[in-house]
């Protein structure tokens, strides 16, 4: 094979980059685009009351987990920029979820390599990933259908959402707080 042979085909990144999502490169990995891309990401497949980014999502967690994990907390969602999300029934019960899940983890690789990251992600930041996730249903989902597996308690502060603009800039600043630890 050639020298240039890469895996699947190409998407075009925010910042210009040719990014292979099935063929990662760990140098080809920029924060302008994990940041940008998950900014205009709604949580929750947009099914939420109001527009809710998972680069707020990420801001809150790696606020939330202890500075040790704060960069973790913030890029435990990283992978997304680049293959989008795909809702809980699907990730965990079907055929489809578990190729997505292997794609996101073998990308989460990568995404530890660049940024100079131990795997797996510390269990604290699934731990308040979980946490963020309760404080999602009560502060932006409608009335539940049917009760929600409450496996986490959520924190007393409430999310008011903010813009997506807001997001990506809050994002990068967390960035450059969190790299600096």
């Amino acid at each position: 094979m050639p020298d240039d042979f890469r895996k699947g085909d190409w998407i075009q990144t925010f910042t210009g980059v040719l990014f292979y999502p099935l063929d990662a490169r760990a140098h080809e990995i920029r924060i302008a685009d994990i940041a940008h891309s998950l900014s205009l990401q709604c949580r929750f497949a947009g099914h939420c009351r109001c527009f809710y980014s998972v680069a707020e999502h990420s801001v809150r967690v790696s606020r939330a987990v202890p500075p040790a994990d704060a960069l973790w907390g913030l890029l435990h969602d990283a992978a997304e920029a680049y293959l989008v999300d795909l809702p809980r029934p699907l990730k965990r019960f079907c055929e489809m979820g578990r190729l997505y899940a292997e794609i996101e983890d073998a990308l989460m690789v990568h995404v530890a390599e660049r940024f100079g990251l131990t795997m797996p992600a510390p269990p604290t930041v699934k731990h308040f990933d979980t946490v963020l996730l309760m404080m999602e249903k009560r502060d932006l989902m409608c009335a539940e259908p049917k009760p929600w597996e409450d496996i986490a308690e959520p924190l007393a502060e409430k999310i008011r959402p903010w813009s997506s603009k807001k997001s990506e800039a809050m994002f990068m600043r967390r960035y450059v707080e969190v790299s600096a630890l």
